[in-house]
């Protein structure tokens, strides 16, 4: 017998709790590495190379590029890193800000005065994919233990139309 559509819909389906348990961790990594940046970073004063702000109601996301030096007399540069559209005006009209440096950290360079703010921008998306993924697994589980305990709906199938149905029933 060949397997309903509905059914592998309903197995396929668990891809969707999966994808937001993997983007929860994710969220939660980037909010780590972005503390880790911060407490254990050397903090240098770097120069804005490019700051770019969109003007768009649909893009929200801008950038900033940097040029770091180091302590040690290297430069780091760094291009276009994002910046939410809402913490670009924050830095808007200064040709320099204060960033933390960890080399070879996930989060590598985090700006000073935005990294708190970023940092539970990361958490606030946690939490949410937490909960998308309590709903999403949840329904997807409920939704596949009624199709094996009750079947498919689509093939139990009626035999006749049921006469006293009120949908069947003619308002005049």
């Amino acid at each position: 017998m060949a397997r309903s559509p509905n059914k592998l819909i309903a197995r396929s389906a668990w891809i969707l709790p999966l994808f937001l348990f993997a983007l929860m961790l994710h969220q939660a990594y980037t909010a780590y590495s972005i503390g880790q940046t911060l407490s254990k970073g050397t903090q240098v004063t770097a120069t804005i190379t490019d700051l770019y702000q969109s003007s768009r109601v649909d893009v929200s996301y801008d950038y900033v590029s940097l040029r770091i030096p180091m302590p040690d007399g290297t430069v780091l540069v760094r291009e276009r890193l994002s910046l939410p559209h809402s913490l670009a005006p924050l830095i808007n009209d200064q040709e320099t800000v204060v960033v933390d440096v960890l080399p070879g950290a996930t989060q590598e360079v985090v700006i000073t005065k935005l990294a708190d703010t970023q940092q539970r921008i990361a958490l606030m998306n946690t939490a949410i994919c937490l909960v998308a993924f309590l709903l999403t697994g949840v329904g997807v589980y409920y939704w596949n233990r009624m199709l094996t305990e009750k079947g498919d709906p689509s093939e139990r199938g009626v035999v006749a139309p049921d006469p006293s149905h009120p949908a069947r029933q003619v308002v005049r």
